[in-house]
């Protein structure tokens, strides 16, 4: 069975898009800085009806140390998907949320969020390292 047999993506859309920057000395500290904020990735999801599944992903670009000067960056992008009938596994499930669906959106989320970056005041931002989900879900699950 290949991946779109699986699910099939119903529609994708950004739910909420945030970016703030306290004030002008808070954007010039963090524009010196900015290369070493990080990437948290949060994905939960909820069933819908008719086999039906809403996922909602949150990238968050953000300053893990302490400095009371900061950006905040998140972008919450929902992907609605019908799945197969003949999934009934629920690790099966798990990884078509986590990692199939993620690889398939991952280009347009990073776009999106690379797109709030550079509008935001910070044109140099490039994120060296896709997201590898298949990775993310061995470390969570082994």
């Amino acid at each position: 069975m290949t991946m779109t047999e699986k699910y099939k993506i119903l529609g994708k859309y950004i739910k909420d898009l945030s970016s703030e920057t306290k004030d002008i000395e808070t954007y010039l500290f963090v524009r010196d800085r900015i290369s070493s904020y990080q990437l948290d990735i949060d994905i939960t999801s909820k069933a819908l009806k008719n086999k039906m599944i809403e996922i909602f992903t949150t990238f968050k670009f953000l300053d893990k140390e302490n400095n009371e000067k900061k950006s905040y960056f998140e972008i919450l992008y929902s992907t609605v998907i019908r799945v197969n009938d003949e999934i009934k596994e629920r690790k099966e499930l798990e990884k078509i949320i986590l990692v199939d669906v993620q690889n398939e959106i991952y280009p347009n989320l990073e776009k999106s969020l690379l797109d709030l970056l550079h509008n935001s005041g910070y044109p140099g931002i490039k994120f060296e390292k896709k997201v590898n989900f298949e990775e993310l879900y061995k470390q969570k699950f082994n």
